[in-house]
């Protein structure tokens, strides 16, 4: 049937009107996701593969894109409150990095409080409805958390005694850390990630406590010699949302989101463990030795922290006295 010229304008107009609404709800929502991390550490890839696996669990409706090494100017502290505010929608965030806005957030610091990977997801298990409840405070939603491996002490020093580390001027990534660095007999210097290689080239400091991974990010071997297996705190990575951001998101796609997370979860720690003993067996290839700790020292540096349980829990309130009485029991500890 032949249309009149009338007739086909009107359709045409028509055609005009919907045409742009199409094209709204057909529009991917794009969100940048902030880490200070590099290219090469498993946190960015892992956050880089969530970002291609939401993609695809959205069918392109969420497209997220990791900018790593702080590029978006933000350093590790700053990251909570950044997201808070939208000024990124999402971000990487080191957990203890946040303690003076949420102490709470410092649980898996509180040294030799955690031995290994089994026990952290016990402890995780107590405190995560905690951390969610601090996440909502700031304004967001945690939709995945990583350890980092097990910490070590780098430095230049061969000793089997705490005093033979005596004085030694250790970078540590938060107050925590600095405490324990201080009561073992050495001197903490509390800096973010970003400027700790440059700490070590012009000797601010002359060892560093962090993982393994963080070791071969910074190439220790060009300043360091050997690394103590101490395993004195534990730490992870929280990835979360702005909660405005994710409140224009489509419920469909947000269970979408959540679920992959769940499930992309437990494969990310156990590229935290294997990125460890791959991190190590890296140092070592560059020339440090690991050292593991003689019985009778780490008996002394636990002697020496045993204080700081408590002065945590004064912090942190009766929220983390809770969590680690229960964590405690469940592990069979006293």
């Amino acid at each position: 049937m032949k249309l009149g010229r009338r007739t086909a304008l009107k359709m045409s107009a028509g055609a005009a009107v919907f045409a742009p609404a199409i094209v709204r709800a057909q529009a991917a929502t794009k969100l940048d996701l902030a880490t200070v991390w590099p290219d090469g550490n498993y946190h960015t890839k892992n956050a880089r593969r969530f970002a291609e696996e939401v993609a695809k669990a959205t069918n392109g409706g969420v497209v997220i894109t990791v900018h790593s090494g702080g590029s978006l100017g933000y350093k590790g502290p700053e990251q909570l409150n950044a997201v808070r505010d939208g000024l990124v929608p999402m971000a990487d965030i080191l957990n203890i990095q946040q303690v003076g806005d949420a102490p709470l957030l410092g649980i898996e610091g509180v040294p030799f409080l955690v031995g290994n990977a089994d026990d952290l997801k016990v402890l995780q298990k107590y405190a995560r409805p905690e951390f969610d409840k601090i996440a909502t405070k700031f304004n967001q939603t945690i939709l995945y958390t990583v350890p980092w491996p097990t910490q070590y002490i780098h430095c230049n020093v061969k000793a089997d005694t705490l005093d033979g580390l005596k004085g030694l001027k250790i970078r540590v990534p938060d107050r925590q850390a600095g405490d324990m660095i201080n009561l073992l007999g050495m001197s903490a210097v509390q800096i973010p990630w970003g400027e700790t290689v440059p700490a070590l080239a012009s000797g601010a400091v002359v060892g560093v406590s962090t993982s393994s991974v963080s070791g071969v990010d910074g190439k220790f071997w060009e300043f360091l010699k050997v690394f103590y297996k101490t395993n004195h705190v534990w730490s992870s990575q929280i990835v979360t949302i702005n909660n405005d951001t994710w409140k224009k998101i489509p419920a469909a796609q947000q269970k979408a989101i959540t679920d992959l997370a769940a499930k992309l979860q437990p494969e990310f720690w156990q590229v935290s463990i294997d990125a460890d003993l791959t991190s190590a067996k890296r140092m070592i290839e560059g020339g440090m030795t690991m050292i593991e700790v003689p019985p009778a020292m780490m008996d002394e540096m636990r002697k020496r922290t045993v204080s700081l349980e408590k002065a945590f829990i004064d912090r942190a309130g009766p929220a983390a006295a809770d969590i680690i009485a229960k964590y405690k029991k469940d592990i069979g500890r006293a």
